[in-house]
């Protein structure tokens, strides 16, 4: 911030505190010469005999106004208010937020040291560690990935059978600690609109559709060329790079026609945020260990 705005903020939040104070006492003050026999009024009447008073504010309300002036000069004295004054105290919100998240740490450890020496399948199958990874869940992944891990449209579906980066516990823990970033190139000035089209079109065989457009075939050539070196010949995607599995029925933007072609035109770009500066790694281990299960439960036979 500069001197210019620093002085600007001090000086009005102190010009807005003077103000208030003379108007309390300019407005409580009795002018010289006016009388104090008989009730004041504004001057205002309604039908002829209904005045409106100019009562003084009670003593106590009036004290309180007073009252709140000391507080806010004793604020802004000891914390932060007046430009880059850090006040007396030198409070932040930041180092608020790190105490009240060391506090809590230390008065979780105990729960989450008996899951430190657990891998992610012995987590999977302990109903206690379970049930605190589905609150570490609902608390840091719940809003874009849903209460029940189904996702939505941008944000993947947890209980799918085919996950971008690989389901391998390593690879998980490696996903949330880190996060990820995914990027689908944009092909449309390379194929154009009718290349794009086509490739959509092929596509969307790959994971069994019968209502594909004609230009299918033209879009295979198409899909040679531009999509193998990171979906594979099959579509079958490659986790290795986050390319997805073109040949399930699972869709992160969707699956119709005139979606796929928006994306191979303009491409996709997805973010997973990284948590390993928010979670110790046993939360992090246990949040996989939940993840999992959700997929696990979702494709379990007969389900």
């Amino acid at each position: 911030m500069s001197s210019f705005w620093n002085l600007w903020i001090i000086g009005l939040t102190f010009a807005n505190i003077i103000f208030a104070l003379w108007l309390l006492k300019s407005t409580t003050k009795r002018k010289s010469g006016e009388s104090s026999a008989g009730p004041e009024t504004t001057g205002h009447v309604w039908d002829g005999d209904l005045a409106e008073y100019n009562n003084p504010l009670p003593r106590w309300w009036l004290g309180m106004f007073y009252i709140s002036i000391v507080f806010a000069l004793g604020y802004l004295a000891l914390y932060p208010g007046l430009g880059v004054f850090k006040g007396l105290k030198g409070w932040t919100s930041a180092n608020q937020w790190s105490a009240e998240v060391e506090q809590s740490n230390q008065s979780t450890a105990p729960l989450y040291a008996r899951y430190k020496d657990m891998n992610v399948a012995d987590l999977q199958h302990n109903n206690d560690a379970m049930a605190t990874a589905r609150h570490l869940f609902g608390v840091n992944c719940a809003q874009c990935h849903g209460a029940d891990g189904h996702g939505a449209r941008g944000f993947p579906n947890l209980s799918a059978a085919n996950w971008q980066w690989g389901r391998e516990p390593d690879t998980v823990v490696e996903t949330i600690t880190n996060g990820r970033q995914a990027q689908m190139p944009a092909w449309g000035a390379v194929i154009g609109a009718k290349g794009a089209a086509s490739v959509a079109s092929y596509v969307q065989t790959l994971s069994g559709k019968t209502t594909a457009g004609p230009d299918a075939a033209a879009g295979k050539e198409v899909f040679a060329t531009y999509c193998v070196a990171c979906h594979g010949e099959d579509g079958h995607g490659m986790a290795a790079v986050g390319a997805p599995n073109l040949a399930d029925e699972y869709w992160l933007y969707g699956g119709s026609a005139a979606t796929i072609t928006e994306t191979v035109t303009n491409g996709r770009s997805g973010q997973m945020p990284a948590h390993g500066s928010r979670l110790s790694p046993v939360q992090i281990k246990l949040l996989a260990a939940y993840v999992l299960s959700l997929a696990d439960s979702a494709n379990a036979p007969g389900n």
